[in-house]
């Protein structure tokens, strides 16, 4: 784990965009299972089409090829670690039956499997 944050630590990289708009402020690193290191960024501009620093690295992720995720972890500009929003939680549990398994950094000193952060699927009867 502290690999991975030191990874999406140095990831953040703040940027003031156009209007109040904002990217870089919250950096993430994701690992596959095969082992592979993948980060993003966030991006917040005033009209809220903005996306998550998580949702960055799923899509690189995604650009290469692979779906599974062994264990993600976003960290804040000022070193803390912010748990995944319910959107990026749900974006996670839909690329992969496997990503129910994936380690979420969710404080320095606690990981938690994804579903249990998602208990209650919606989705449960189409698996």
């Amino acid at each position: 784990m502290k690999n991975l944050y030191q990874i999406a630590l140095q990831t953040v990289s703040p940027i003031k965009l156009k209007k109040n708009g904002e990217a870089g402020h919250v950096g993430c690193a994701l690992e596959t299972v095969g082992g592979v290191v993948f980060t993003g960024i966030c991006i917040d501009v005033p009209c809220s089409i903005g996306i998550c620093a998580e949702q960055a690295a799923i899509a690189e992720m995604l650009k290469n090829r692979e779906t599974k995720i062994k264990r993600i972890v976003a960290v804040y500009e000022d070193g803390s670690i912010l748990p995944p929003c319910g959107r990026c939680r749900e974006l996670m549990s839909q690329l992969d039956l496997y990503n129910e398994n994936t380690m979420v950094v969710v404080d320095f000193e606690k990981e938690v499997r994804l579903k249990e952060l998602l208990p209650e699927r919606w989705d449960k009867k189409w698996d």
